[in-house]
């Protein structure tokens, strides 16, 4: 047997999937521009392009986050719908995957199946959507019309929604021929023909979330890709394990739904570098009112009037906060043995970048969590917007392709053949 077979039989290395999360709230971003300025969105979406990324996610946000009254300082700008964005970023890209992130609390499955479907034909079959499983809060609610929820049950409420919604992506014939729908559940009665064709890639992505055995199950019965935690490899092995080993009990194989971790990074040219970049950005991620912040939700009192570079409240958080009095005495211990203030307090004790060190490094870690069987890939969550993913791009995407862990070019057109995805069977 010559050399050139036996390269030929070899199995073809794993390689992971990328994706990169522009958040619609949340307080580890620190934005550099508006949010509600397309540019931003824009920047973000070309440059996980130029890296070959498989799809950018943008989450919704219906309210604002308040606390006692007063909007968190992230939320005053407002946040923009994600459909609309993701439509308008169709027309100034080519092959990225367009994902928004849409609760299924408040949203109607015609609707949202109706845009999601019409973002899918824009795009040339690169919509997908993540289904929030979200439940009613009395200020959320506030802002729809039916003003609240049943909350006992959200995730089957979300799970009859993606049914719901892929059962009118499928009522439309591989050969453009519209069936009328009807669906009678708990959640909802609905029934009519579908206005929108059956899309280039069968039907939008459908991405799911969460660890709960509620969660893997609802992701194992009906989703594409599923958004894990980050931790150890280990866990990463369990889990994929776990939620890929339920697929058989719905007709389905190991490969047709991914695994994807949401991580973040820092970067340095070298270790110390990296780890002194980190220690900066969270000091840029916790504000003054970003801690005061963190500590009311702790506390449950109203702290405005306290100084953020001063010690934690003496006071004991409001006994009506449940949990409460066991941080707020964790935080207190930190704080005390690193002689640290309110604001320190709140750095320390909040979370952590996934990886940090050099672009090798860093390459080297993504690789060994997919080459172990942990994870499929990652979907990265960079620290400044819009700017914070072009040096994985430029440093971190080219050593992972020298390595044959990532893609050298897009090999199709839709975001189903970039995650290795086979087309949806159509049952009629």
């Amino acid at each position: 047997m010559t050399a050139g077979r036996a390269r030929q039989r070899q199995p073809q290395r794993k390689r992971m999937h990328l994706a990169v999360h522009f958040p619609g709230a949340g307080g580890a971003t620190v934005w550099a521009d508006p949010r509600t300025d397309f540019a931003s969105f824009r920047h973000l979406a070309a440059t996980a392009e130029r890296g070959l990324f498989d799809f950018f996610l943008l989450s919704e946000g219906p309210r604002p986050r308040e606390h006692k009254g007063r909007i968190h300082e992230l939320d005053a700008i407002g946040r923009p719908e994600p459909v609309t964005v993701l439509s308008a970023l169709a027309a100034v890209t080519e092959r990225i995957g367009l994902a928004a992130a849409v609760g299924t609390a408040f949203h109607e499955p015609y609707e949202l199946a109706r845009r999601l479907a019409s973002l899918d034909h824009l795009s040339g079959g690169r919509a997908a959507w993540n289904a929030v499983t979200s439940s009613d809060d009395a200020s959320t609610g506030a802002n729809f019309r039916r003003g609240g929820l049943d909350r006992a049950d959200p995730h089957a409420r979300a799970d009859e929604f993606v049914a719901t919604a892929r059962e009118l992506w499928d009522s439309w014939t591989p050969g453009g021929v519209p069936r009328p729908f009807a669906h009678h559940g708990r959640h909802f009665s609905v029934s009519g023909t579908f206005d929108v064709a059956r899309g280039p890639q069968g039907r939008p992505v459908v991405i799911r979330a969460g660890d709960s055995g509620e969660e893997r199950e609802s992701a194992a019965s009906s989703a594409d890709v599923i958004l894990a935690g980050h931790g150890p490899v280990e866990a990463g092995q369990a889990f994929c394990a776990d939620v890929k080993g339920r697929l058989a009990a719905y007709g389905r194989r190991p490969e047709e739904l991914k695994v994807m971790q949401s991580v973040t990074f820092v970067l340095g040219d070298t270790d110390a570098e990296a780890q002194e970049n980190a220690a900066e950005i969270r000091k840029q991620q916790v504000s003054p009112q970003k801690a005061l912040f963190a500590v009311e939700r702790v506390w449950g009192r109203d702290l405005s009037g306290y100084d953020p570079d001063g010690p934690l409240p003496a006071v004991d958080p409001d006994p009506a906060a449940a949990g409460s009095l066991a941080v707020a005495a964790r935080w207190r211990a930190v704080a005390e043995a690193k002689g640290l203030s309110l604001r320190q307090t709140v750095i320390e004790v909040t979370g952590r970048q996934s990886f940090i060190g050099t672009p090798a490094s860093v390459a080297a870690q993504l690789d060994e969590y997919v080459t172990a069987g942990a994870t499929d890939g990652f979907v990265l969550v960079p620290h400044l917007v819009p700017g914070g993913l072009d040096d994985f791009a430029d440093r971190v995407v080219p050593l992972l392709q020298e390595r044959g862990a990532f893609r050298t070019e897009y090999a199709g057109a839709t975001l189903r053949e970039h995650l290795g995805l086979p087309l949806p069977v159509w049952k009629g």
